[in-house]
């Protein structure tokens, strides 16, 4: 017999790290007679983004914990130390532990023949992406995808490796000017190491693991994992023999793909031909 009820207060900063979160900026900013128009020329946002950060009601940017940090005397960069716990709750349950082990990999190695993986989005892609399945909490989940794409601009990013397939890149999604800011993103991030993107030209007809979308972790101690994206959640293996198996096949993807100095150009000619 389940004691859980659904009719909690979304606000209550028992219920989870967001609320938690929502209600401390709530208390400092009264502390400091501040009104929300207030903190939020501070922070660069508007009332209505404060009211719903104090509700727990939106996840809060690294921008906006950091503004919190600096307009509140005694902070002591508590918001920004708060803030991962806030982000987690944004996830899926299901794949919040993969958004840890991501944060700590030192090489992220993903696959797939039929969207650019998160990692790599842009903000108007994962905002097709994500809306297809009309979620309520759309502007939480793109700002928790975008926050995951912090680990590349860190002292030391993990090196990514992507190989998609060519009709990722052809493929229409959310319009020509997403797609062109998309194909723009992934063309430098082929231009910065140690990252490199690879792409199957559409004349390869069948893949290893049958296509399915996977990425291999690997870390500076401990064994690699491998997560498969799925519907309707993905999951994470750690067994060796799985493991293996997934970087076979990531060999046999890196062989039947361009090499990198191919597939920059052909990012190149989908760009001046299909987005231009």
């Amino acid at each position: 017999m389940s004691v859980e009820h659904d009719e909690v207060d979304p606000a209550d900063p028992a219920v989870s790290p967001l609320a938690h979160f929502g209600a401390e900026v709530r208390l400092e900013r009264e502390r400091l007679g501040l009104s929300r128009e207030e903190l939020g020329k501070k922070a660069h946002c508007g009332y209505s983004l404060v009211a719903k950060i104090e509700a727990g009601q939106r996840v809060p940017t690294l921008e906006f914990a950091e503004a919190c940090d600096a307009a509140f005397p005694h902070a002591n960069g508590r918001f920004a130390r708060l803030r991962p716990l806030a982000l987690r709750y944004a996830f899926p349950p299901w794949f919040r532990r993969y958004v840890e082990l991501e944060w700590t990999a030192t090489a992220i190695r993903m696959f797939n023949a039929h969207l650019v993986p998160g990692i790599a989005q842009v903000d108007v892609y994962a905002r097709a992406i994500l809306g297809t399945e009309r979620p309520a909490n759309l502007d939480d989940l793109v700002t928790a995808r975008m926050e995951r794409q912090r680990v590349l601009t860190r002292d030391t990013p993990p090196k990514l490796w992507l190989i998609l397939d060519e009709g990722v890149l052809r493929r229409p999604v959310g319009g020509s000017q997403v797609m062109r800011a998309q194909l723009e993103r992934l063309r430098t991030l082929a231009e910065s190491p140690p990252h490199v993107v690879q792409v199957i030209p559409q004349t390869v007809q069948a893949y290893p693991g049958s296509g399915c979308p996977f990425g291999l972790l690997s870390f500076r101690e401990g064994s690699d994992v491998v997560h498969v994206d799925g519907f309707p959640k993905g999951y994470v293996l750690a067994e060796p023999d799985h493991v293996a198996q997934a970087a076979n096949a990531y060999d046999l993807l890196r062989a039947m793909a361009l090499p990198p100095d191919k597939s920059a150009p052909l990012i190149d000619s989908i760009l001046k031909d299909g987005y231009s």
